[in-house]
């Protein structure tokens, strides 16, 4: 068992025991459901659209080697730049490329999952270079020094009172302030921070390839504010978020909300196709995408999980499940937590390190429910595995032990070879420790279903 598997399942055991822990999440989570039950019902034909929206998605993912490059190319056109970056690494060294090239100190981001991914305000500050969240959530998890806890709602697992607190300790406002003051506070203290910005760095919820533009959908105004003021703005994003046509918006945006919030639209939906043009009053000099592969050629390359690249990173999945619930989302040491995280986070990080997620569900299929591009998320979970044992990745122990209990299972003379008690004395034994920590271990009786079959079966004399 590899180190991060070993530090997730005691992280999942502290979570799965914090009462406090839970009594916030429940509470976030059951607003959050409130939420999407109305907003879903005010589509006509939900199964409709999410049949659609996984029809696009498959034939993107069937041509992307034809429809990236025709965004490149219409994005060009309006004078953008666009950077090919293979991996994490890459990508770090062209942004910091451009910021130093321009003499720049100072940025301003808005939320951007990618951006996590590849750890970029770490880099950053390496650098001497202030890096700067801008959404309210990822800024209040900045000044904790912790990750996003959540795709869609980085602080999920922090209540108003811890945020009154982290506000009183850092900026000394009083200790009973309203989330409204708390928001007032967070925007005095940020607006400053957009002017000053050399650079603002934006993630991108899709790219449309026929007009060669970035889509961004946001509740704050945050991702507009530092994409308007900063001289320069670089939009990062995955190679699996593109669409072919403006036209898909009309669907992923209302599909995206409503699965993500609950609302029909959010509040602030931002198309930009380039710098600043001659007859354009506000918007950036220069503007760069840098698409970023990092492993998702990889989850590509697999015919039977590729879907995994359909996600639009709505967090639907990871509020309907009851593994994710009980033990957070900085459990998973990975940028994308709960359930398509565990399939996606395999192949793009590594098989051998985080193998272990996918063992971390219930197999419930809600994901696979919740899903607005109708991903077969737990089938993915049980085709990782698959892959697992496939590459030998699997203990020895492990192995040996599955085999013995096939070969048992698919032998009735093996299976009665052991009493009822022996059977129990072996169970007590081998897996008290493991299976049986926190559960009751089952009771074998004391002669099998066969058995009792046969004398129920034997005539009377």
């Amino acid at each position: 068992m590899t180190s991060i598997a070993e530090e997730f399942l005691v992280d999942a055991e502290n979570k799965a025991f914090d009462i406090d822990h839970r009594r916030i999440i429940n509470n976030n989570i059951g607003k959050y459901e409130v939420a999407v039950d109305r907003g879903l019902s005010r589509l006509i034909n939900l199964e409709n659209a999410k049949r659609r929206a996984h029809v696009v998605k498959w034939k993107v993912m069937e041509s992307l080697d034809k429809i990236l490059p025709e965004f490149e190319a219409n994005f060009q056109k309006r004078g953008g730049k666009v950077i090919w970056a293979n991996d994490a690494a890459e990508a770090n060294k062209e942004i910091l490329n451009i910021i130093q090239k321009a003499g720049a100190k100072t940025v301003v981001k808005s939320k951007s999952m990618v951006t996590e991914e590849i750890e970029l305000n770490e880099f950053l500050e390496h650098h001497h270079i202030e890096s700067i969240e801008t959404d309210l959530g990822e800024y209040i998890v900045q000044l904790l020094g912790q990750k996003p806890y959540h795709i869609v709602t980085p602080a999920m697992h922090l209540s108003k009172e811890d945020i009154a607190k982290l506000f009183h300790e850092k900026f000394g406002t009083p200790i009973d302030f309203t989330p409204e003051q708390l928001v007032q506070k967070a925007r005095e203290l940020l607006r400053e921070k957009y002017l000053q910005a050399d650079v603002g760095i934006t993630g991108g919820n899709f790219l449309i390839a026929d007009t060669g533009s970035i889509a961004l959908t946001e509740n704050e105004g945050n991702a507009r504010l530092s994409t308007s003021f900063p001289k320069i703005h670089i939009a990062i994003v995955g190679i699996e978020k593109i669409v072919p046509s403006i036209t898909d918006l009309d669907l992923f945006w209302p599909m995206l909300a409503t699965h993500g919030t609950g609302q029909n639209l959010t509040v602030y939906n931002t198309i930009l196709s380039g710098p600043r043009q001659a007859n354009e009053t506000d918007g950036p000099e220069e503007m760069y995408v840098i698409l970023l592969d990092n492993g998702r050629t990889n989850l590509l390359a697999q015919k039977d999980q590729r879907q995994g690249l359909y996600c639009i990173r709505c967090g639907a999945c990871l509020n309907a499940c009851p593994v994710y619930k009980n033990i957070g989302g900085h459990t998973y040491s990975t940028p994308y937590s709960g359930p398509i995280g565990s399939v996606i986070t395999p192949h793009m990080a590594g098989m051998k390190e985080f193998k272990h997620l996918s063992y971390a569900s219930s197999l419930c299929g809600k994901c696979t429910e919740v899903c607005p591009v109708k991903i077969d998320i737990h089938k993915m979970l049980l085709l990782n595995r698959r892959d697992a044992v496939n590459d030998d990745l699997v203990p020895r122990k492990e192995k040996w032990g599955w085999l013995a209990w096939r070969k048992g299972m698919l032998s009735r003379k093996l299976e009665d070879f052991f009493s009822g008690k022996t059977k129990n004395r072996l169970m007590q034994t081998f897996f008290k420790k493991t299976w049986g920590h926190y559960r009751d271990m089952p009771n074998v009786a004391d002669k099998s279903f066969a058995e009792q079959w046969r004398e129920k079966k034997e005539p009377e004399k």
